[in-house]
């Protein structure tokens, strides 16, 4: 990123391997941080999930239930640039999660989807926020038989090879274990 006003972290892991909570613990703590170009930004969680089924309610309550009453919490399917331009007070912004994020544009279309993440990309560079992106790791299983599924493993491997190219930090949560990238 060129603003040194800011920074972004994409932090990476399989399901249930303890990103979402690494990253909410690394942004409440930057957010306080004397390193913070603002200390005491607003904490901000972008949340992209949507509960189209119990299980997926449950996920999302669970989430819900482990996050601090500090956050202020916005929900965004698709749209998620012009959600990250509308904050306008300095704040430390958590988007979690980028997977679902694409799975929902998908489901939209491909060109929703190859807009947005220009979108986000085109963005991210003159961003005055201090940003934290979650997102699952697919790419390490084998290639999927169907078109949609290779379309969103490609598409999400892309992604975080464009987003580890702009962020200043890349971490990968294993079994709640954070291995520094970058």
């Amino acid at each position: 990123m060129q603003n040194n006003n800011s920074s972004a972290h994409l932090i990476l892991g399989g399901a249930r391997s303890g990103k979402s909570s690494f990253a909410e613990t690394r942004a409440e703590q930057l957010a306080l941080s004397e390193k913070s170009a603002t200390p005491g930004k607003r904490l901000v969680y972008i949340a992209t999930a949507t509960a189209e089924d119990n299980e997926m309610k449950h996920r999302i309550e669970q989430h819900q239930r482990s996050r601090s009453q500090f956050w202020r919490v916005i929900e965004e399917q698709i749209k998620l640039t012009d959600v990250l331009k509308g904050i306008t007070e300095p704040s430390v912004i958590l988007v979690d999660c980028l997977t679902l994020w694409l799975s929902n544009c998908l489901h939209d279309d491909e060109a929703v989807w190859k807009q947005q993440k220009n979108q986000l990309l085109s963005y991210l560079p003159n961003t005055k926020h201090d940003l934290i992106f979650v997102s699952n790791e697919v790419g390490h299983g084998i290639v999927p038989l169907g078109k949609l599924s290779r379309t969103f493993v490609d598409e999400s491997g892309w992604l975080h090879q464009s987003l580890a190219s702009i962020c200043t930090e890349v971490t990968m949560v294993i079994a709640g274990l954070p291995q520094k990238l970058k």
